[in-house]
């Protein structure tokens, strides 16, 4: 087997020669993302940080309201929030969201035009389908090396190693709801006149959101699932806790920041969940 081993596909070179590559002449690209994302991450910190965590408690309340119609869940949510408060994690917990947020942002604006691209053409797809196995697969751990090259140490690399492990989930679920609408509504709004747009937004869109709204959730979820990851780069937020506690081997402040994180996961999947509305 010497001469197998011995003649090794330079995978690993090849990568490290194209991200040298991608440093040396996309620099500017790459700076300029930086300050858009960070720009993001701070203005959505700051609507979340500067109001008195009561009001965030109301807000969150009234949303749930709205998009629930049930007392339990919104009760639910203002438990779930001053528990947060109880435990003095408030601004980890924004932070955290700030980070969840962000990547929601950015993966629907990129997530959902992909989508829609990729339902209606099929060869696209089929080209799509290995990278988003990859993206999903990969080690997110492998993310965040490109990252810190890129854009360094803060919540950018940590936003961007989300994203890229967050995005195959919208692009999936819309390609599903676009692709699956019926032939025959399609070939009834063509009958009366209606052009490509308006197909797309009168007709595959509204059928679509069910699903893209299941995609939404799903990135919610995903991305709070990288936030202890997030942390071993600099992002701020609960993950700090935990790789902390996890560095002192400190049991209690790892349960506590461990269930803080639950808690946030629920909160999140009962405020956004479909189908509870009474």
């Amino acid at each position: 087997m010497d001469w197998l081993t011995a003649n090794k596909i330079p995978v690993g070179k090849t990568a490290k020669t194209v991200f040298d590559w991608l440093k040396d002449n996309a620099g500017g690209f790459f700076d300029a993302l930086s300050g858009l994302l960070t720009h993001l991450i701070n203005a959505i910190l700051w609507v979340l940080a500067t109001p008195h965590p009561l009001v965030i408690v109301a807000i969150a309340a009234a949303l749930t309201w709205m998009l629930q119609r049930n007392w339990k869940l919104v009760a639910l949510v203002v438990v779930g929030f001053l528990f947060i408060l109880n435990q003095g994690y408030w601004k980890p917990t924004m932070e955290s969201l700030t980070l969840v947020l962000s990547a929601c942002v950015v993966c629907t604006l990129v997530g959902v035009p992909i989508g829609i691209a990729a339902a209606h053409r099929p060869r696209l797809y089929a080209v799509l389908q290995p990278i988003l196995d990859l993206m999903q697969t990969l080690p997110t751990f492998v993310y965040l090396i490109p990252a810190i090259v890129f854009f360094g140490i803060g919540m950018v690399p940590g936003l961007i190693a989300t994203v890229i492990f967050v995005l195959p989930a919208p692009i999936r679920l819309t390609h599903l709801g676009v692709s699956s609408t019926p032939e025959p509504l399609l070939e009834a709004a063509r009958a009366f006149g209606a052009t490509r747009n308006q197909v797309l937004w009168k007709v595959e869109l509204p059928w679509a959101m069910p699903q893209i709204m299941a995609g939404l959730n799903q990135t919610i979820m995903l991305s709070l699932s990288m936030v202890v990851i997030a942390a071993l780069v600099g992002a701020n937020g609960l993950g700090v806790p935990v790789v902390r506690a996890l560095n002192s081997v400190n049991t209690a402040l790892g349960f506590e920041s461990g269930i803080i994180i639950v808690v946030v996961a629920i909160i999140l999947d009962r405020m956004l969940r479909r189908g509870d509305k009474k």
